[in-house]
């Protein structure tokens, strides 16, 4: 006959998980969208904590020769602190600036216009295969 399992293990796997869910993640500590949330048609375009993709203005379209993403997200944060965040988070995704609001990294092209409006900032992203002229 076996003895009765020790609840221990159990204790220590969950004080475990809740000890890594507690540490700062990468997001958090880069100050990249803490909420996770990326562009649309992307998995490594993170989105600006507090601003949502306006759905009318997202196109993703995949082509043989890289992807073409074009989306608009608002937000209430000023344009220097949308600057901010871009230029602090592209770089640690391989971005490589490229001029005013321009990126490169591996084959492709982003550019970020901003705009504000109503109260507003709109950022105009466009995700685009790099012209191989």
């Amino acid at each position: 006959m076996r003895p009765p399992a020790s609840p221990r293990p159990l204790l220590l796997t969950a004080v475990l998980l809740a000890g890594l869910v507690a540490l700062p993640t990468p997001w958090t500590r880069t100050g990249q969208a803490a909420d996770g949330a990326f562009v649309a048609g992307t998995e490594d375009l993170p989105l600006m904590p507090g601003f949502v993709l306006l759905a009318d203005e997202t196109l993703v379209f995949d082509k043989p020769d890289g992807r073409i993403v074009q989306a608009v997200a608002a937000g209430p944060a000023a344009l220097a602190e949308v600057r901010a965040f871009y230029d602090g988070t592209l770089p640690q995704l391989g971005w490589k600036p490229a001029g005013a609001g321009r990126w490169l990294r591996e084959g492709e092209r982003l550019e970020l216009r901003l705009d504000r409006a109503q109260g507003r900032t709109l950022v105009r992203l466009t995700l685009a295969p790099q012209d191989r002229n």
